[in-house]
């Protein structure tokens, strides 16, 4: 009998705490948001007008992918999107697991009309890669960003970061300056089952979901690292 109630009662403490509000929308929609980064990595990958990001993925240091619908309010009354990134370990040659992060600015300056709903940020210098380890930071501000254009033509420079996005399957390039990145701590405790850091899942990687690997060796095979 004493057994009995036991399970009884450990199965209402797991059904709330599965049920506390939250914590179990927040793995899915996560879990949601890498299989949705796997599908537009590989999209861009392949989009006969973005030769010039497939060449500059390769030399990446980290990828951060934000497949969620920015709508048009974005542009002019501050929205934003989530989205996942990782961090290629030179030293094992792989992709390690993604840290969450949230991007949105009052203003966007448009450069090409419409509005973007697929947004990639190649991460290429060790500057970009120390403000990833921090709760938030400023693009165009704490570190420097250039949007990556269609052809071969137009050159980066030294950017800290480069921006890609693309509007109803076109490139649509606008500027992300003043855009504020921001980690996404609900996601990262939700989608690891305990709270950690941007530093634990990509530098100390003290964490793992086998969810992503379908991503990390999407991305793997992309770059050829």
């Amino acid at each position: 009998m004493k057994r009995k109630v036991m399970f009884i009662l450990a199965g209402l403490m797991v059904i709330t705490f599965l049920s506390t509000p939250g914590f179990s929308d927040d793995k899915v929609e996560a879990e949601n948001l890498i299989s949705k980064a796997s599908t537009v990595v590989n999209s861009f990958a392949t989009d006969p007008d973005l030769g010039w990001f497939r060449d500059k993925i390769k030399e990446a240091k980290a990828i951060l992918i934000i497949p969620q619908s920015i709508q048009g309010a974005f542009f002019i009354g501050g929205s934003g999107g989530s989205g996942a990134l990782l961090v290629h370990d030179a030293g094992s040659g792989q992709w390690g697991y993604p840290a969450f992060y949230t991007i949105g600015s009052l203003s966007f300056g448009i450069q090409i009309g419409g509005e973007a709903s697929e947004v990639v940020l190649l991460i290429m210098s060790e500057r970009g890669m120390e403000k990833l380890l921090t709760s938030s930071f400023k693009l165009g501000a704490d570190i420097t960003l250039a949007a990556g254009p269609v052809g071969g033509g137009a050159a980066a420079g030294t950017a800290d970061v480069l921006s890609y996005a693309r509007s109803k399957g076109a490139f649509a390039g606008f500027s992300l300056a003043g855009a504020v990145v921001k980690t996404k701590d609900k996601f990262n405790e939700s989608y690891y089952g305990q709270p950690v850091s941007p530093t634990d899942i990509l530098i100390r990687k003290t964490v793992s979901n086998p969810q992503a690997d379908g991503l990390r060796q999407d991305i793997s095979a992309i770059t050829g690292k």
